[in-house]
């Protein structure tokens, strides 16, 4: 979710559900260590529960990454062994790693001895000509002895050569059931399933085989959908009626980012799916795209965008 799941990404889906796990975008380990960390992995604490997803292949520096996430109060970290970007494979991390279960396991160990927090690992289900059914049960075996609390797999190949990024997240078939049976091999490890999972409806099947669902772009490009997240999946009340409800309750956020000297697009960039398929919906994105992205654009221009879709939805009751 590279440049989705910033900190106004974040702030907005945990408006939208209290409950669920929110992860950053991919961080590379000498990033943490080197650059800005307060533009990197800076957060603010209403994200809580929030992971850090960290890139990279030197256990000492992973290690190193892992122990300032954990000084900044990070709740989880997660290495990500599953990203097929030609920029990470140049980097020796994310899906490449399927190939080397024995240093992604040096990786895991190494942060272990720095954290106290969970090391979860994030992975496809192999790459390129391995077979799914030893690949990833030869990853599995090797993070879990090292110490991995979870395993997130995305029910994909990733194809390294041949298919971009965006291709690698809809060409190669997604396989569901191998996901399932090493949930069935490792009864007491936590398995979480990603990939091509559209709906609560459909989250909730999944979680009759498996512990937990990532959703992601899902959740990004129709973010309505988490307002019902607490209820469905976790029994706990949903904290806004509706996404209007929400919107407003977000105000105060944005209008602090304003304050700071934020634009208005930094925010909004990321609520361009609220009320997708509902009446007005194209106005209100047309409104956010736009106008949204002026200099001197603000909250008003948000309520103007809104505004669309409940006029929108007052006509169709008003002609029904």
């Amino acid at each position: 979710m590279m440049d989705w799941t910033d900190r106004h990404c974040r702030a907005f889906h945990r408006t939208l559900s209290a409950r669920s796990l929110l992860y950053t975008e991919m961080v590379t380990a000498n990033a943490v260590i080197h650059g800005d960390r307060e533009r990197l992995i800076g957060f603010a604490a209403a994200e809580h529960p929030l992971a850090l997803q960290l890139g990279g292949s030197d256990p000492d520096a992973l290690a190193k990454a892992a122990a300032i996430a954990a000084a900044w109060g990070y709740d989880e970290i997660n290495l990500n062994v599953g990203c097929p970007s030609d920029r990470v494979q140049g980097g020796n991390f994310g899906a490449c790693l399927m190939r080397d279960p024995a240093l992604v396991a040096r990786c895991v160990a190494a942060m272990k001895r720095e954290v106290g927090l969970p090391v979860t690992v994030k992975c496809r289900i192999g790459v390129d000509e391995q077979d799914p059914e030893v690949a990833l049960d030869a990853l599995a075996d090797a993070v879990l002895a090292a110490g991995a609390d979870t395993l997130t797999v995305h029910a994909r190949k990733a194809w390294l050569q041949g298919l971009s990024p965006k291709e690698n997240r809809d060409i190669p078939p997604l396989d569901y059931d191998r996901v399932y049976r090493l949930k069935r091999r490792l009864p007491q490890v936590p398995v979480i399933i990603n990939g091509g999972i559209g709906s609560l409806e459909e989250a909730q099947a999944h979680l009759a085989h498996v512990d937990g669902v990532m959703l992601g772009r899902a959740a990004y490009q129709q973010p309505e959908i988490l307002l019902a997240v607490d209820s469905r999946l976790f029994g706990a009340r949903d904290p806004h009626e509706d996404a209007f409800s929400a919107v407003a309750a977000f105000e105060p956020y944005i209008a602090a980012h304003l304050s700071a000297g934020g634009r208005l697009h930094d925010i909004t960039r990321h609520m361009l799916g609220l009320f997708t398929g509902r009446p007005g919906a194209r106005a209100y994105r047309r409104r956010l795209a736009t106008d949204g992205v002026k200099p001197e654009a603000g909250i008003e221009l948000l309520r103007a965008a809104v505004d669309e879709v409940r006029r929108a939805e007052e006509r169709r009751i008003l002609v029904a």
